[in-house]
């Protein structure tokens, strides 16, 4: 499991406005090295006509990209170690395997950069591009090399099925390799903001109108108008990350790093939320999880994955599957918490850390005990009265995301379905 940390854009004014064309430093010897792990993929199995059509579509000439600047950059943060729960919280009976295990993290070495750009020949000329950059070996090791190989091989997996593509996963429409072995991946430019900026931009506008007071809003059913519209607009978000996962594990692909960073917004108004659309990004860890590559030797980057399955008592190819996917569901769980808390609480008040350290230690992810607990800091009492819409559908369905054991948690499919997501309790 993993998870992103974004490091804030400098301003507007702090950019450099100069385009650059990227012919430059492009390394042609290396980059058939890159792009050619899509098609043998450590040699393992045949690729469908279908998918070798979609990565022959791809656009892997430097000299049709032009560069623009810098958006900012983000880290990962993986999971170092897994211990049993703390001394006097140990689950006794054999049956509670699948329960919750301590997770210890640490800072990855693998930085990503993003720009903007666009295409500038052939037939998707003018077509804007958000191009993200993984450092060489000699910055990111070789793990920064199987990050951005993965990446392009998950995003040419999933574009290469013979189904219509799911308009909440990001679009990969080609990339390069450079002189110093930055790999540059290009997506379609749908959005520059994440989940992570909406909820950080809003927050910050919750403490600037209680500094405000009763002048924050001229019309007194403003502020109820306010909470019903952001109410409404995260919910959309979540259905819509939701329906990427779904769609994801419906094609045999975890995520694995899903986060509010990664989810990117093609609005952050909430006015626009009618024209909403999520789309999540940052595959470098998904996994594939069809039950031919689950019966073979798992790659570096899904280790971690496999030894959480294993102490949790999951060891056959099916049972691998299944944790797998509620894997991505406990993470899409703590996203759901995110957003349920922090748009609707001033900035400061709670971050992901502490928000995941309440619900998994101080409370051991007991949701009535959390809501209780909210329940008597008025700061959270927005959070807690978006949870409780439909007589306490969101704190239902965040409980059963969140479900200490593996086999209880249910599958995107459902999850999307649920009345809480599909915003009937609004």
């Amino acid at each position: 499991m993993t998870m992103l940390l974004r490091t804030p854009p400098p301003p507007p004014d702090c950019f450099s406005c100069a385009s650059t064309r990227v012919s430059y430093g492009f390394r042609g010897e290396q980059q058939h090295s890159f792009f050619a792990s899509v098609h043998n993929n450590n040699n393992r199995r045949k690729r469908s006509p279908t998918f070798a059509r979609c990565t022959a579509s791809l656009i892997m000439t430097p000299d049709s990209f032009e560069v623009g600047r810098l958006l900012g950059s983000y880290g990962f943060i993986n999971i170092t170690s897994y211990s049993g729960l703390q001394s006097g919280l140990e689950l006794e009976s054999s049956g509670d395997m699948g329960r919750l295990r301590v997770q210890d993290v640490g800072e990855g070495n693998v930085k990503i950069r993003l720009y903007d750009g666009r295409i500038v020949q052939g037939p998707r000329k003018g077509t804007p591009v958000i191009f993200k950059v993984y450092p060489g070996q000699q910055v990111g090791g070789v793990e920064a090399d199987m990050m951005a190989a993965n990446e392009l091989n998950a995003h040419s997996f999933l574009q290469s099925s013979s189904k219509p593509i799911c308009q909440n996963l990001q679009i990969l429409l080609g990339g390069f390799e450079t002189r110093t072995g930055e790999q540059w991946l290009a997506f379609r430019n749908h959005g520059k903001y994440s989940a992570a900026d909406y909820a950080k931009v809003t927050s910050e506008k919750m403490s600037k109108n209680r500094a405000l007071g009763e002048q924050a809003y001229w019309n007194p059913f403003e502020k109820e108008q306010s909470i019903k519209r952001r109410r409404y607009f995260v919910i959309k978000l979540l259905h819509g990350a939701l329906c990427g996962l779904a769609h994801m594990h419906d094609h045999d692909r975890l995520h694995q790093s899903l986060g509010p960073t990664s989810v990117v917004l093609n609005t952050m108004a909430e006015r626009e939320a009618p024209y909403l659309v999520p789309r999540l990004r940052d595959l470098a860890f998904s996994v594939d999880i069809r039950y031919s590559d689950l019966e073979e030797s798992s790659g570096k980057l899904s280790e971690g994955l496999w030894r959480r399955a294993s102490t949790a008592g999951a060891f056959t190819p099916m049972e691998k599957r299944a944790f797998g996917i509620a894997d991505d569901i406990y993470e899409a769980g703590l996203l759901f918490a995110y957003l349920a808390f922090i748009p609707f609480s001033e900035a400061g008040i709670m971050d992901s850390l502490s928000l995941q350290r309440l619900i998994e230690n101080t409370f051991q992810l007991d949701l009535e005990a959390t809501r209780e607990y909210c329940l008597a800091d008025d700061r959270l009492l927005e959070a807690v009265k978006f949870l409780d819409l439909g007589d306490g559908a969101g704190w239902e369905l965040l409980q059963a995301m969140l479900d200490p054991d593996f086999r209880k948690r249910p599958i995107a499919e459902a999850v999307v379905k649920h009345r809480f997501m599909t915003g009937a309790v609004l």
